[in-house]
């Protein structure tokens, strides 16, 4: 599961956003204090996404290229 979220963490965050931009528009009557968490948790696991791809485009640079056939 592990391995999962961290080769998918990009697309794993987009559907969080969207999830909660949704959530935020279509239902009526929540508190904007609890959207404004929810933004500010998602702004803050953007930043461990962006971490991440980082470390793998790191990574790859590092890397021997494939050799082309």
């Amino acid at each position: 599961m592990i391995d999962f979220i961290h080769a998918h963490s990009t697309r794993l965050y987009t559907i969080a956003a969207a999830a909660l931009a949704l959530v935020a528009y279509f239902v009526d009557g929540l508190p904007t204090g609890l959207i404004l968490a929810l933004v500010a948790a998602i702004l803050g696991t953007g930043e461990a996404v962006q971490r991440v791809e980082d470390r793998k485009t790191a990574k790859a640079l590092h890397q021997e290229p494939p050799a082309v056939a």
